[in-house]
């Protein structure tokens, strides 16, 4: 990340960020920025990363000029953990895809806020954005509804363990 860009530090459980001051978030884990008037970079946060794993491949299927609305799948990503597909978070025309990431598809993960961005979009982001801080409660709220899912599980299979060893 560019040391100059303003940021929020957040740390929860073993997952750390600096989530930068000057984009906006989407509960799907996409920032924003506006790059130009109404063009909109877009890119995966730390987070989305995190959950795909080393990414390996990716694809477009939009192309420049294409109008994309909110929601479209407009390509796919695939990470040693994850397959994913890359979602349209605005509406408008599809601009470009990041022409960095043909010579390195390590920057998504590397430099997701900075050289790793995915496509720009000329247009208007979806409702719903949330700001630096906004990101941050989404990214509390889904690291504890994972942290519960994984004690629940544990919990789960002590409950097994315990049954196979009354039989």
């Amino acid at each position: 990340m560019n040391p100059a860009t303003p940021y929020l530090s957040f740390k929860r459980s073993r997952f750390s960020i600096r989530i930068p001051l000057d984009r906006v978030y989407t509960r799907a884990h996409y920032w924003l920025r506006e790059s130009s008037p109404g063009v909109w970079r877009v890119g995966f946060t730390k987070f989305a990363t995190r959950m795909l794993g080393d990414i390996v491949e990716y694809q477009f299927d939009a192309n420049a000029g294409d109008t994309i609305a909110v929601g479209d799948k407009i390509g796919s990503i695939e990470g040693f953990k994850a397959l994913s597909e890359i979602y349209a978070v605005a509406d408008g025309l599809f601009q470009v895809t990041n022409p960095t990431l043909r010579d390195d598809i390590t920057l998504i993960e590397t430099d997701p806020f900075e050289r790793g961005w995915l496509y720009e979009v000329q247009g208007k982001p979806e409702s719903g954005y949330v700001d630096a801080n906004g990101y941050a409660a989404i990214l509390d709220a889904t690291i504890e509804k994972m942290l519960a899912s994984r004690h629940e599980l544990s919990q789960s299979e002590d409950a097994e363990e315990s049954s196979d060893n009354d039989e």
